[in-house]
């Protein structure tokens, strides 16, 4: 007993020498239960029948292996989040487990000495609802509003559901459902990610971060204007709905339900039209995007106030982000009934309906229908985004990411389908009023079927005033969602990218990067930044994130290899993926976005808005914007081969191995005591 106890303290008295270093940074205070069961805050375990057990008796979510009376380094435990290779006695693919034999020990326990530094613990969601809600606000934005109803009339009605939901099941759930796993895995947002992953596909992280910055200049605007509706809306007449304003021209056409002596020709302008373009945005002082023109200061005071509420939503991180998200996320669903209710009851209803859903099969034989399935239902998810990776990281390690990654995703497909009956049934009201058909009053995409169409419709309706009120409320909700979780996959890249430059210091962070965007966005908020806008959203962030997020699969896929992709999530869920999951990753996925830029390519979109047509060195502009965020990928992997030590060979082989985080790791002393 004597010589036990004495071999034990010689131990722990060599440990403490040995790790001095590591004693400075901090140490954590070792406890032990009173039954003598391992502790979840401590650092002091006993084991019992550690060698009778076995190896396979011990897996991630029960600690570490050892063998008796050796020391020996393992990854982090799932708690604190995984390592993808052990320094020492692991591999890369799995956990490291110790090696040797070990010998019965009989009425013996093993004492298991644990010593790490006091690290900073990773914030969680507050609650699992914190999280569906966040990422669902994420995937349903402005696009589901307005995209996916005039995409689905404009390619076949009904029939352009089977192409969508063939390119959900093969394309957009299995990319969803890849980008939940990997950042739960990894605890880590979309740059220090791929050290774990692939070092050498590092700048598809920076990437991500400096497409996010190009959303954030423009699609805010669309918030700002929306702002300025909901703060005109508080007036007994709606501004929109009159043609004596100073804004008004000689073409304004008063045409109300009311109004039977009143006829509509192809050169009337409603009311809603030129408030859009004239007092809103007063696009007719810009000749175009060779002459914006000044600054509205109206506009700039609502952008203020958009970011001022973005910046107080998020710079405490997920805890403060994930309570917003219960009004954001939940208001436009009850709005989106309320105005379904609204619109099913007013006559010439069903027409819209009719024209919505009516099942077009020819449509199918055309190529563009397939391109703008697989173009919609990957912008609706969101994936490459970096958001869904930056909020898995913060899930605890065995939640269930493949039923979140079915139930949020669907709850997007299904509010898609549900804002085309919102939409619809009022293009059919506004025809009937008109007397025109549904397709010459949808006839404009974009912003402009929220702004001019629908705005048009709420102002002849009964109490035209609340029902304003309200749509322009949600318009801001739906966008503010998705500002709040494109900033955070910004956040926590950086972050965990430069923990010890910017972990105390997020708030000031958040602050200087809400800044940023508000500066960038200033060129939007001019005269002719409503072309601004539609030229970011045409080249700046679609073609540069499908080609990022090909790159994503295929060093996951291929490189990472999806066999220990599989494993991850085994040990993670306590299941492995089936076949079909695998092949969409390997194969059917890489393909899915190829086609998407290959079409793109083959046949690039005519860029116009209103009645201004884009200039050809404005095309030119606009793949130069693309570019300069794409370049981030070959930049970075070029600098990773020549800062490389060794030959060719040994850096090219280096840039593609997962690094082990020996940092991250664990001492264990491991000695036998009564």
């Amino acid at each position: 007993m004597e010589t036990k106890d004495m071999m034990m303290t010689s131990m722990l008295t060599m440990d403490k020498s040995e790790n001095e270093g590591e004693r400075d940074k901090g140490r954590e205070e070792v406890e032990v239960g009173e039954e003598g069961t391992p502790q979840e805050n401590g650092r002091l375990m006993l084991a019992d029948g550690l060698a009778e057990k076995g190896p396979k008796a011990l897996s991630w979510g029960s600690g570490p292996q050892v063998s008796n009376g050796f020391t020996t380094s393992t990854p982090q435990s799932p708690r604190d989040g995984p390592g993808t290779a052990a320094c020492a006695g692991g591999t890369a693919s799995g956990p490291g487990v110790g090696t040797g034999s070990s010998m019965p020990l009989g009425g013996l326990r093993t004492l298991v000495v644990q010593q790490t530094s006091l690290e900073r613990p990773r914030e969680t969601w507050s609650k699992k609802m914190d999280f569906l809600l966040s990422v669902i606000g994420y995937a349903v934005d402005l696009g589901n509003v307005w995209r996916f109803p005039y995409i689905c009339y404009q390619n076949g009605g009904g029939a352009f559901l089977l192409p969508y939901l063939l390119m959900a099941v093969f394309g957009g759930v299995p990319l969803f459902y890849m980008e939940l796993a990997l950042g739960q895995f990894h605890r880590s947002g979309c740059i220090s990610i791929w050290k774990h992953i692939c070092p050498i596909f590092k700048g598809i992280g920076f990437a991500i971060c400096i497409i996010a910055l190009y959303i954030a200049f423009y699609y805010n605007t669309i918030m700002a204007w929306a702002l300025y509706y909901l703060l005109s809306s508080f007036q007994s007449t709606l501004p929109w709905t009159t043609c004596t304003n100073s804004w008004n021209t000689a073409n304004c056409n008063r045409y109300m339900s009311t109004d039977h002596n009143v006829s509509w020709s192809n050169s009337s302008i409603s009311p809603a039209e030129e408030f859009y373009t004239r007092q809103v945005l007063q696009v007719h002082l810009s000749p175009g995007l060779h002459e914006l023109g000044s600054i509205s200061w109206q506009l700039a005071l609502c952008l203020l106030f958009i970011f001022t509420i973005v910046y107080f939503s998020i710079w405490k991180g997920v805890k403060t982000s994930g309570k917003v998200v219960w009004v954001t996320a939940t208001f436009p669903y009850l709005v989106l009934l309320i105005l379904l209710v609204r619109g099913a009851t007013l006559p010439g209803a069903w027409r819209g309906v009719v024209f919505y859903l009516k099942p077009n099969w020819e449509k199918l034989l055309t190529p563009s229908v397939w391109i703008d399935a697989a173009a919609q239902i990957f912008f609706s998810l969101g994936p490459g985004f970096g958001v869904l990776l930056a909020f898995a990281s913060y899930n605890p390690f065995h939640n269930n990411c493949y039923k979140d990654a079915l139930v949020t995703s669907s709850v997007n497909c299904l509010t898609s389908f549900l804002s085309g009956f919102v939409i619809f049934t009022v293009l059919g009201y506004m025809a009937e009023m008109r007397q025109q058909d549904v397709d010459a009053v949808a006839k404009d995409a974009g912003p402009s079927l929220l702004f001019i169409i629908y705005a048009e419709a709420i102002a002849n309706m009964p109490a035209a005033t609340f029902f304003a009120i309200i749509f322009f409320l949600m318009i801001i909700m739906l966008g503010l969602d998705s500002t709040f979780a494109g900033l955070e996959g910004v956040i926590t890249a950086m972050l965990d990218e430069f923990p010890h430059i910017l972990a105390k210091r997020r708030e000031g962070f958040v602050f200087g990067l809400v800044c940023v965007c508000y500066l960038g966005a200033l060129s939007t908020l001019t005269y002719g930044g409503a072309f601004v806008v539609k030229l970011f959203e045409e080249y700046a962030t679609g073609p540069s994130v499908i080609t990022v997020v090909l790159l994503e699969v295929i060093a996951v896929s291929w490189f990472y290899g999806t066999n220990r992709f599989c494993n991850d999530i085994q040990v993670m869920l306590g299941f492995y993926p089936g076949w079909f999951w695998r092949i969409c990753w390997v194969a059917i996925c890489p393909c899915f976005l190829l086609f998407i830029i290959i079409s793109f390519l083959a046949f690039p979109p005519e860029v116009k808005l209103f009645h201004y047509h884009y200039p050809q060195w404005t095309t030119v502009l606009g793949y130069c914007i693309g570019v300069s965020s794409f370049i981030c990928v070959p930049a970075y992997m070029v600098y990773h081969l020549l800062t490389a030590k060794g030959t060719f060979m040994q850096r090219l082989l280096k840039s593609i191995t997962p690094e082990p985080s020996c940092d991250d790791h664990r001492n264990f002393i491991v000695t036998n005591a009564v």
